[in-house]
């Protein structure tokens, strides 16, 4: 089992703040794709991974491609921006 957590946007189209799943994903990517394949709003939420960024255990990944390893949290948030 992992906690998914969603932040922004992400929270609104999905409709909660987090999850815990059981997954059979090795990396981030395929994740979204299974969390793409769990309902309508997630597919929508997902629909453009470009402009989605993911931290596991509080670490953010470079790129979408990260195993996920023996990671008990990812969260999902929209790309940062200085100020």
């Amino acid at each position: 089992m992992i906690d998914v957590l969603y932040f922004a946007w992400l929270r609104e189209r999905i409709g909660a703040p987090k999850e815990r799943i059981d997954t059979k994903a090795g990396t981030v990517a395929e994740l979204i794709e299974e969390l793409k394949a769990r309902s309508d709003a997630h597919a929508l939420a997902f629909s453009d991974i470009t402009a989605v960024r993911a931290a596991l255990d509080q670490e953010l990944v470079e790129d979408l491609s990260a195993a996920i390893g023996d990671a008990r949290e990812v969260a999902f948030f929209p790309p940062m921006t200085g100020g």
